[in-house]
C-alpha cells in the first residue's frame, strides 16, 4: 500500500514513540506539564515569537487565532481556497461570528495586493469591521515569496489590521526557500513569520507527529488564546505525551522535509512522462510541477473514475476533487509525499499510472 492522500497519515517513528514514553507529565490546563511548556518555549524561540500554545488540531489553532484577533461582527480577509475559509467547516462564522471576506487567488497562490486593499471596509456602520488579513503558506503546495509576505504585512500595518499566517506547512515553505538560497530552514521559517501577529503550525503533517498544532504570538495574545482554547474544548491534561512528539518533530524532522520535496518532484516528473507517452491521456491530462510535497494531476472527467479505480485496485491511495478549468470540468488528483512515502513508492505509483 502506498498512501499519498495526505501528510497527516504519517505514523510516529520509533524514536518519536520513545520520546513520548519518556516525557515527564503534568496538568497542562494548570500550566504544569513540563513537556508542553518546553515545546511551547522551543517553538516560540525557533520562530521569533514571545509565546506559543499547543492545541489539538490546526483547525482549532486557526479558529483560536481568528477569535482572538476578531470580535463578533468583525471581518477577516481570506483566500477562496484557504483552509481558514473553505476547509474548516465555517468555524469562524459559526463559532466566532466572524465574517469571512474571501478573495480569488492568483496563479502563484497569492492574493493580489490591490484586491486586499479594495476589500478593506471603511469605518461605516453599514459594513462589518475589517480587522484581520489571513494568509496560508504553503498554499496548495506553493510557497508564497518572502517579498510578498513583507508586502502584505506592510499593507496591513498601514491600514491598522492584524495579520495571521496559517502555516500548517510552514516548514515545507521554509525548506523550499532554504534550498533555493542554501540557507537554514529554521531561519527561513522565522523570516516568513517576521512582523506577523500570529502563526499556526501543524505538528501532525509533514513533521510527522501524531497529534497537535501550535499557535504563536505575543504573550498577551497567547494569554487570551488560552482562554479560548478552554472554551472550545481544547484544554488537555497530561498532554506532554503529545508535546514530546512535537518536540521530537521540531528537533529532528524539519530538515528531512527536503526528502519529501525530492520525492514530490520525482513523482511530478514521472506523471508528466506518463502523460507524454500515453496516447490514452494525450490532451486529457496534465501533471503539475511540485514546489514542495504536493503534486496535482488533472484528468478529464470521462477518464477519472476509471483511473481512480485503477489506482485503488493497485493499492495506491490518493484524494481527488472536481475542478473547473478553462471551461472544462476536470478531476484533480492530489498526491502528497511524506516521511512514510519512499522513493520506491513513487516509482511504483508511476508504474501503476503508466499501466493505465
Amino acid at each position: 500500500m502506498s498512501d499519498f492522500r495526505s501528510d497527516t497519515v504519517t505514523q510516529p517513528t520509533a524514536a518519536m514513540k520513545q520520546a513520548m514514553l519518556d516525557a515527564p507529565l503534568g496538568d497542562d490546563v494548570f500550566g504544569e506539564d513540563p513537556s508542553v511548556n518546553r515545546l511551547q518555549e522551543l517553538a516560540a524561540g525557533m520562530l521569533g515569537f514571545e509565546a506559543a500554545l499547543l492545541a489539538p488540531s490546526g483547525t482549532q489553532s486557526n479558529l483560536i487565532a481568528l477569535m482572538t484577533h476578531c470580535q463578533r461582527g468583525d471581518e477577516a480577509i481570506v483566500g477562496q481556497q484557504w483552509h481558514t475559509y473553505r476547509w474548516e467547516a465555517g468555524g469562524m462564522a459559526v463559532l466566532g461570528s466572524i465574517q469571512p471576506q474571501p478573495l480569488e487567488h492568483q496563479a502563484d497562490g497569492s492574493i493580489a495586493l490591490a484586491d486586499i486593499e479594495a476589500a478593506i471596509k471603511p469605518d461605516d456602520p453599514h459594513f462589518a469591521r475589517t480587522r484581520l488579513v489571513t494568509l496560508e503558506n504553503t498554499t496548495g503546495g506553493k510557497v508564497l515569496p518572502l517579498s510578498y509576505m513583507r508586502e502584505v504585512q506592510a499593507l496591513a500595518a498601514r491600514r491598522g489590521l492584524r495579520t495571521h499566517i496559517d502555516g500548517a506547512r510552514l516548514f515545507n515553505a521554509a525548506v523550499a526557500l532554504a534550498q533555493a538560497d542554501a540557507g537554514d530552514p529554521v531561519q527561513q521559517a522565522r523570516e516568513i513569520c517576521r512582523g506577523y501577529d500570529s502563526v499556526s503550525v501543524c505538528l501532525s503533517k509533514g513533521l510527522g507527529a501524531p497529534i497537535g498544532s501550535l499557535l504563536l504570538g505575543s504573550r498577551e495574545f497567547i494569554q487570551q488564546a488560552r482562554r479560548l482554547r478552554k472554551m472550545l474544548g481544547g484544554g488537555m491534561r497530561q498532554s506532554g505525551l503529545i508535546a514530546a512528539a512535537g518536540m521530537h518533530a521540531l528537533q529532528h524532522h524539519v530538515h528531512r522535509l527536503a526528502d519529501d520535496h525530492v520525492n514530490a518532484r520525482a513523482l511530478a516528473d514521472g506523471l508528466s512522462r506518463v502523460v507524454q507517452s500515453n496516447a490514452r491521456l494525450a490532451g486529457k491530462a496534465v501533471a503539475h510541477d511540485a514546489q514542495t510535497n504536493i503534486v496535482f494531476f488533472d484528468v478529464e472527467s470521462g477518464l477519472a473514475d476509471a483511473l481512480l479505480q485503477h489506482l485503488a485496485d493497485n493499492k495506491v491511495k490518493v484524494t481527488s476533487s472536481t475542478q473547473r478549468l478553462k471551461n472544462q470540468t476536470m478531476k484533480r488528483i492530489r498526491w502528497v509525499t511524506h516521511l512514510d512515502v519512499t522513493n520506491g513508492d513513487v516509482e511504483r505509483a508511476v508504474q501503476v499510472m503508466a499501466a493505465f
